[in-house]
This record gives C-alpha cells, sequence and structure tokens, in this order.
C-alpha cells in the first residue's frame, strides 16, 4: 500500500468520525447541554442536531421526565406551640437544563430542602386547627411558594403536597379528650332540648283539652239556655200548666233513676215526696 493510499484512508477515516461526531440524536425524553471551549455553547432538543466535530462536546444529558423526589418528613411548630410531623411529597420536571446545570449542583437535594423551610415558615403562621381545617389552602400556598424559589434553578415544581400531618402522642391524647368532652355536652344539650321540647308539647296538650273543654260546656250553656227559652215560653203561652207539667216530668223522672240503682237497696222517702209523686203521675195522666 503506497504513502498516497493511506493518507487517502486516514482522511476518510477522520471524515467518518467528524460526521459521526457532527451528528447528534437526541431522545424525546432528553435535553443535551452542548459547550464548546468549555462554555455553554447549545441546547439540543430532540431529534437530529448538527455540531461542530471536535469542538461542541456534549457535556450534559438531563431528563425532561416528571420526577418525584422521596417522601420528606419534617417537624413544625404552630403558633400555639404544637408540635406536628409533616410529610410532603414533591413532583418536578427541568425545563430549562442549561440553568439546571449550571446554577445548582443536587437538584433533589435542594428542592427537598427548600420545601422544608417552607412548610415549616407557613405551618409557624398558624394554629392547629387553622392547620388542619385549611389543609388546600396551605398546600396551594406552599406550591406557590415553592414554585418561586425554584424558578432560577430552571425547574418546574408541577406537585407539593402534604400527604399527612401528625401529632405527637401528649397533643394526641388532649385533643382526644377535648373531642370527648365536647361529645358529652352535645348529648347534654340533645337531651335537654329533648326535654324543653316535651315540656312544651305537654302544656299544648292541656291548653288544647281546656280549650275543647271549655267550647263543651258552652254549648251545654248554650243548649241548657235554649232548654230554658222554650220552656219559659210555653209558660208564658200555657200558663202554670206548663210549669207544674215539667215539675211533675222532673218528679217521674227522679223517681226512675233511683229505682234503677244498682244493688239491691232501700230506699226511704217521705210522704210529702209521695204525695208529689202521686200528684206528678197524675198530672201526666191528665195529660
Amino acid at each position: 500500500m503506497t504513502g498516497g493510499q493511506i493518507v487517502f484512508l486516514a482522511l476518510a477515516a477522520l471524515i467518518v468520525i467528524a460526521l459521526f461526531k457532527a451528528v447528534r440524536i437526541v431522545p424525546q425524553s432528553q435535553k443535551f447541554v452542548v459547550e464548546r471551549f468549555g462554555r455553554l455553547h447549545a441546547v439540543l432538543g430532540a431529534g437530529i442536531n448538527f455540531t461542530v466535530p471536535f469542538l461542541d462536546v456534549v457535556a450534559h444529558r438531563v431528563s425532561i421526565l416528571e420526577r418525584q423526589l422521596p417522601t420528606a418528613h419534617q417537624d413544625a411548630i404552630t403558633t400555639d406551640n404544637v408540635l406536628l410531623k409533616v410529610e410532603t411529597s414533591v413532583f418536578y420536571r427541568v425545563t430549562e437544563p442549561e440553568k439546571t446545570v449550571y446554577r445548582i449542583k443536587d437538584v433533589d437535594a435542594a428542592i427537598a430542602t427548600t420545601v422544608a423551610g417552607i412548610v415549616r415558615s407557613e405551618i409557624g403562621k398558624m394554629e392547629l386547627d387553622a392547620v388542619q381545617s385549611n389543609r388546600n389552602a396551605l398546600t396551594a400556598n406552599i406550591r406557590e411558594h415553592v414554585k418561586a424559589m425554584v424558578d432560577e434553578w430552571g425547574i418546574e415544581v408541577t406537585r407539593a403536597e402534604i400527604l399527612d400531618v401528625a401529632l405527637d402522642d401528649a397533643t394526641r391524647h388532649a385533643m382526644l379528650q377535648q373531642l370527648n368532652a365536647e361529645r358529652a355536652r352535645r348529648a347534654q344539650v340533645t337531651e335537654a332540648e329533648g326535654k324543653k321540647r316535651s315540656v312544651e308539647l305537654n302544656a299544648d296538650a292541656e291548653l288544647y283539652a281546656a280549650e275543647q273543654s271549655a267550647k263543651a260546656r258552652r254549648v251545654l250553656a248554650d243548649a241548657e239556655a235554649y232548654a230554658t227559652g222554650v220552656i219559659a215560653g210555653a209558660i208564658k203561652d200555657n200558663g202554670i200548666e206548663a210549669a207544674q207539667y215539667q215539675v211533675a216530668l222532673k218528679q217521674v223522672e227522679a223517681l226512675t233513676a233511683v229505682g234503677q240503682g244498682a244493688g239491691k237497696q232501700v230506699v226511704i222517702v217521705p210522704a210529702a215526696a209521695l204525695d208529689a209523686f202521686a200528684n206528678a203521675f197524675g198530672m201526666l195522666k191528665g195529660r
């Protein structure tokens, strides 16, 4: 093989190597950070990209897939001095690899530390009852603060959730006692309201019975007045005979009622009464 052929082969090999190094195929899930002479030159997106061989170097291959940090646990103290154990979960993805590569070294540790500090700060502004009742608002507030803090690192926080807020044993026992006391108080209030309602219903029933009794007496009085008016009209029209007739009728009815008494008994009637009854029977027969 001559010297010219060797040179030709060397040039061909160099061209092949240059073409191989010039063409960069980037996967959809990644971005390549290219440096030229040690400085940031470009960020290559998905697909076929061309670089300058031997001058441009792919220094970093950064995944842009969404990542989840390990579930973190940190302590926080509320304004009413209650110690809480907060469990958080964070999801993020890299949006600007050039910032992530050159501004922060350990992304996961930086985000975890940032989230822990923000959680402690936000919970430290609230009381225990507010933390438990406003969990959604607290989570949203923490998410916004985290997004603002990590924006300069070229990172987007997609989710930042508070998974659990646990109490220490002493606080949990005290809250359980308070809950039991509140339940007992509600039971007593319910029982008292039931008794009050029962008294009100009994009073209403007695009032209704009194009203009905008064109405009945009024009806009887009206009937008696009507009967008396009828008798008075008869006396006025027929004279003393009508009155005597009514007296005789009442006497016969009274004697009949005495005779219908239950059991065996002896009824002693004065002679004057017997004469009156005889006169009454006589008047009735004469009618």
